[in-house]
């Protein structure tokens, strides 16, 4: 496709960034959320006639591991390995001023570790879980690019608008995919499978060509970067490093981006952990009926993202009129009241419930925190690449301490809903630090 170009602010080109959110959607909600950890736990859980647990333990590498908490210290790894790899990345693709290469790769990387999920099985474990590894990597490697792109088409005013129809058209574009694979699981033999299992796996594979195939038009459409002028290969790494300090001398010496950042790390912590878990949570600790338990997940997790369509929308909206982190303080408090209502559900109805607040304030406090980060990089920074790495970074390690704190409760206690309890914490230190930023500026 012929590379058009537009200036920034142009409906054209910020519908195209935007598009990119309906491309990769698909894998947080498919893998990450919705069919693959039905199908994980359909694999590594053994249940009796009467659908109760016999054992949820998984031999890896010669170790006997609780199946959450396998799944949870693979998630944190591959994130350790993102909170390593963004910064770097991030300077030297602002070196070489050529972002979009670096987004291309891991957007490639992600979706073809999710066709590899196909293989998924106890016999290949390795292999499943190596693909559930780099998928990770890819989809969130190709969101660090992504994001700091932001800057880039949309002037301040534009920002929190675009960012809500990133999300916006995100959650649509997921949910049009999850309800195709869902008529391939659920009428299976209507289409000639004799189980459950293949469609699944096919689900798999469809997602990571829906990502490639999509993504496509929002290739056509970004510039390639910022940087101009002539690109010493030979000191490609050291440049690279050079601008990661550059960009990190930058962020201490600005009271708002590095005290919004400290914030972001905290409440993003539990954020991010509570989505990741949401599903093995249903699994584990809801008393679905005997049959029901893959019906009622997958339209908990649709509920979520359409119900987050509303709440990225609004979110945009009120920050207009109540500003920014007026209103994510007020949605971190929001999330406190889930966090304690869902300590003591054990109902398919008070599951539902959790999901409809879940998703309102899921699409609020994700659209609204990228493009307040955004609106505090400087008008005239160029090293946007850099900026969000940083970004990006702070929410990984937020999500290794959490997944590790969500393994290590779960583990010594037996329960998922301590550690969900747990999370609490991280909120009222969002809450205090956000009143903190308040009352020493008021930008955003």
């Amino acid at each position: 496709m012929e590379q058009k170009t537009f200036p920034k602010g142009h409906k054209k080109l910020i519908n195209a960034w935007a598009f990119y959110d309906w491309a990769n959607s698909v894998y947080p909600l498919v893998v990450s959320s919705a069919i693959f950890p039905i199908y994980y736990g359909a694999l590594t859980i053994l249940k009796d006639d009467e659908g109760l647990v016999i054992t949820d333990t998984v031999t890896f590498l010669g170790f006997d591991f609780n199946n959450d908490v396998l799944i949870s210290y693979v998630t944190a790894l591959a994130f350790v390995v993102i909170s390593i790899m963004s910064p770097l990345l991030g300077g030297i693709s602002d070196y070489m001023g050529n972002k979009k290469n670096f987004m291309k790769f891991f957007n490639y990387l992600g979706a073809t570790s999710c066709i590899g999920l196909f293989w998924f099985s106890l016999e290949n474990l390795w292999f499943g879980l190596l693909c559930y590894f780099f998928g990770l990597i890819g989809f969130w490697g190709s969101i660090v690019f992504y994001n700091s792109y932001l800057p880039d088409i949309a002037f301040k005013d534009q920002q929190d608008k675009a960012s809500a129809k990133g999300y916006t058209l995100g959650y649509m574009g997921s949910v049009v995919l999850l309800v195709c694979c869902l008529i391939l699981i659920l009428f299976h033999s209507s289409f000639g499978f004799v189980s459950e299992s293949l469609p699944t796996r096919i689900s798999f594979i469809l997602t990571g060509v829906w990502w490639i195939a999509f993504s496509q038009y929002t290739y056509a459409f970004l510039p390639k970067g910022n940087r101009k002028g002539k690109i010493k290969t030979k000191d490609l790494l050291l440049n690279g490093f050079r601008e990661l300090k550059t960009t990190y001398t930058k962020i201490k010496t600005s009271y708002a981006v590095g005290s919004y950042l400290k914030a972001f790390f905290v409440y993003s912590t539990a954020v991010q952990t509570i989505m990741l878990i949401a599903t093995y949570f249903g699994v584990g600790e809801i008393q679905w009926p005997k049959g029901e338990s893959t019906t009622g997940l997958i339209v908990s997790i649709l509920l979520i993202q359409l119900v987050a369509i509303v709440g990225a929308n609004a979110a945009s909206r009120l920050a207009e009129s109540y500003g920014n982190i007026n209103l994510l303080i007020w949605i971190n408090t929001i999330w406190i009241g889930i966090c304690v209502y869902a300590f003591f559900i054990t109902q398919p109805m008070q599951f539902y419930i959790t999901a409809f607040f879940v998703g309102l304030v899921m699409g609020a406090i994700q659209s609204l925190s990228r493009s307040t980060f955004s609106k505090y990089i400087p008008d005239d920074e160029k090293d946007t690449a850099s900026f969000f790495s940083f970004y990006e970074v702070t929410e990984k390690v937020g999500i290794v301490i959490g997944m590790f704190l969500y393994g290590f409760i779960a583990q010594i206690t037996g329960s998922i809903r301590n550690a969900i309890l747990f999370l609490i914490l991280f909120f009222i230190g969002g809450i205090f630090l956000l009143f903190r930023l308040k009352a020493q500026t008021k930008k955003a």
